[in-house]
């Protein structure tokens, strides 16, 4: 099958406008945590922009070693720039003008001209290396010798910081074609080699006070002093052609960089590692669009390479985990767990859902599983969520329904997804959550996937018994009666179906809003919170509804008419006094808008689902479904902010502007698994065998 790789291309005409041009960014990940990211004019307009981040303790606790790189061209003893930085008064240099156009295909690549040079820049990162890559073409159509200049920017900093003049010191090692640098008073090793030409040591010269833009509109520290600390030149004949090859590779002690450089040494060695990242990516869109019969399109290829970006290796354990969001996010538990089945399973890469499930497992604790991997040396994850154990159950359901393979469940989860449910029933969870007499859970007051804070209170505080949690409870209880009757053990089915109809019967009576024709978002002591929040969807969503058939379809039509944008679900009705349309500021203004009416894009996946499913899924409503809940998501926002993936959120006002990270795990997912599952209806292998299963052990 031929398969060719999407591209996004920008002209000149884009790049000449230069408050226009910074608004679009790239970002290529290794496979640990690390990535390499900037605009298209490779102006860093955020602390999270550099060529080499390196996790130190994979895939977290990720440190920038290497900004830019900053080229020049000299002809005839008058200095061309390439590279850009943004001061607060000032663009120096100006290189971006010579910036001819700018690709994503699938590689960032930067297309320059002076006079008769051309010079293409591709940066690529190889999997699972700490690594970056530079792959510069020349062409020399003068007749006579052009120079090019290579100015590497150093930095040593954790990602959420910025860098002072003096913060750092750096001693260096000559080695052949390059450098090996040594970084203190913070301990790493940023090694540096050219296939072509010379590095040249230089004094230090700081470069100071470059701006962050995005960093500044966000209200955060927005200043950062880079060291510049020699440079590479290369000689070029006149009416020659160049391909040279710059390798960035980092790493907490000396011989992990010294090991990068002995497999990347040679020309042979970096071309064949930039045609195997291509290779990569082709084969990723070989395999899905080959398994699934979709019909290739380049909106759809980004989605899946996007996806395979949050799949990411956790070091200690050697297994897969997924990292929530690029560029700031770490593997977070619920995220992970409600992007699994859009990444893992509707792509087809089973192999992979199966180390993730694994990973959590390996961390659960009390009948809890992580609901965050911090970000630090060590790893002792955090527990502060009452939902994400419940949705393991429901990723553990979904795994099913594409594999069969009930032994890989009965044989490593089954005995931690007994414990879980029975832990929440007798209320022995460190932080009391527990079932209560009406067999539903309740819980504390930031536990939900609604946990801002601001000065340290919750700004949508759900103590009581959210909606969500009760949905995800009885779908995790009705799935326990399932498996537990395919594995032999009956009368345990049977305990799980009278806690699963208590639960139903409790919820029904307890959470419909009759007035509004929709489910209170909270239950506290007895008072409904009738806030119209997009939660009561995931009531309509799960495989197993709590709420009643009869009043599915009045929650889905509520939250169509009020909470539905073309890029997710508001978090809060624009009608509710405490909404808040524009998602900007800082920390504090952002973390009161984070749900309060700001747009989810994930939560388009669930949506779209209970949608269908009260409409029968015909094709339709099906047609209907893409064309005005998911097209401009798709094949609008793919090619805008984030190029090739997906934001985080989105102002829950017109325009309705992207906001938060660039690239989010589960906008990907969701949406994915929902046009994959529901609007083509290309629905999990297994899933009538399950459903059948789940009949017999009613009778």
């Amino acid at each position: 099958m031929d398969c060719i790789l999407p591209c996004i291309y920008f002209n000149s005409e884009v790049i000449s406008k230069f408050d226009d041009a910074i608004r679009f960014e790239w970002i290529l990940t290794n496979g640990l945590g690390g990535y390499s990211s900037s605009t298209i004019i490779g102006v860093n307009t955020r602390k999270f922009h550099g060529l080499l981040f390196i996790p130190l303790n994979p895939p977290t606790n990720r440190h920038l070693l290497l900004s830019k790189i900053d080229e020049e061209i000299r002809i005839g003893g008058v200095v061309y720039p390439l590279g850009s930085n943004q001061f607060r008064d000032a663009i120096y240099p100006e290189g971006y003008r010579n910036l001819k156009g700018f690709a994503l295909n699938p590689f960032p690549s930067f297309y320059y001209q002076v006079h008769q040079v051309y010079l293409k820049k591709e940066v690529f990162m190889p999997r699972y290396e700490n690594a970056v890559i530079l792959r510069y073409d020349i062409l020399n159509s003068l007749d006579e010798d052009v120079t090019l200049q290579l100015y590497p920017l150093l930095d040593m900093r954790h990602f959420y910081e910025t860098t002072r003049k003096g913060d750092f010191q750096v001693s260096t090692e000559t080695i052949p074609n390059g450098v090996i640098m040594e970084f203190s008073p913070k301990r790493a090793f940023l090694a540096l080699s050219l296939t072509n030409g010379v590095y040249l040591i230089g004094e230090d010269t700081w470069i100071e006070r470059i701006y962050f833009k995005n960093d500044d509109m966000r209200g955060e520290s927005c200043l950062n002093d880079c060291l510049q600390k020699g440079m590479f030149r290369v000689n070029l004949k006149p009416r020659s052609r160049a391909l040279i090859y710059l390798l960035g590779a980092g790493g907490v002690k000396r011989e992990e960089v010294v090991s990068i450089l002995s497999r990347f040494s040679e020309r042979d060695q970096l071309e064949s590692s930039y045609l195997k990242e291509r290779s990569h990516r082709e084969d990723l869109l070989k395999d899905f669009y080959s398994k699934t019969g979709v019909k290739r399109c380049d909106w759809l290829s980004w989605l899946i390479l996007s996806a395979d970006s949050f799949i990411v290796l956790r070091r200690r354990l050697e297994r897969k985990s997924i990292i929530a969001g690029y560029h700031w996010f770490e593997d977070w538990g619920r995220d992970a767990l409600i992007s699994l089945p859009g990444l893992t399973l509707a792509t087809r890469r089973f192999s992979d859902a199966e180390e993730i499930l694994l990973t959590l497992a390996e961390y659960s604790e009390d009948g809890l599983l992580p609901s965050r991997f911090p970000d630090k040396t060590g790893d002792s994850p955090e527990y502060y969520s009452v939902d994400t154990s419940l949705w393991f159950f429901n990723a553990v359901l979904q795994y099913i329904k594409y594999t069969g393979n009930y032994h890989f469940v009965y044989r490593h989860l089954w005995d931690l997804m007994q414990d879980v449910i029975e832990r929440h029933v007798d209320g022995r969870t460190p932080i009391d959550i527990k079932m209560d007499r009406d067999g539903l859970i309740s819980h504390g007051s930031r536990l939900t996937w609604m946990d801002a804070t601001v000065n340290g209170f919750p700004v949508t505080p759900r103590e009581g018994k959210a909606v969500e949690v009760q949905a995800l409870w009885y779908n995790s209880l009705r799935v326990m009666e399932a498996l537990s009757y395919k594995f032999g053990f009956h009368s345990q089915s049977e305990d799980y179906r009278v806690l699963a109809l208590r639960a139903k019967r409790s919820f029904n009576k307890k959470f419909w809003y009759q007035e509004g024709g929709y489910l209170y978002d909270v239950v506290y002591e007895g008072t409904g919170d009738a806030s119209l929040r997009p939660n009561q969807i995931i009531a309509v969503y799960l495989d197993f509804p709590i709420v009643d058939g009869s009043k599915s379809r009045s929650v889905v039509e509520t939250v169509l008419k009020r909470l539905l944008t073309p890029y997710g679900l508001r978090s809060l009705s624009p009608d509710d006094q405490r909404y808040m349309g524009v998602y900007s500021g800082g920390f504090s203004s952002r973390d009161k808008a984070y749900h309060n009416g700001t747009v989810w894009a994930w939560l388009l996946g669930p949506f779209i689902t209970a949608f269908l499913k009260v409409n029968g899924h015909e094709a339709y409503w099906r047609r209907f479904a893409f064309e005005r809940f998911l097209k401009s998501l798709f094949q609008v926002e793919v090619f805008r902010a984030g190029l090739g993936t997906l934001s985080e959120i989105f102002d829950g006002d017109l325009p309705h502007h992207p906001r938060g990270c660039i690239s989010q795990a589960w906008s990907i997912a969701e949406p994915l698994r929902a046009y994959i599952e529901d609007i083509l209806f290309i629905r999990p292998p297994h899933e009538v065998e399950f459903y059948n299963m789940g009949l017999r052990s009613h009778k």
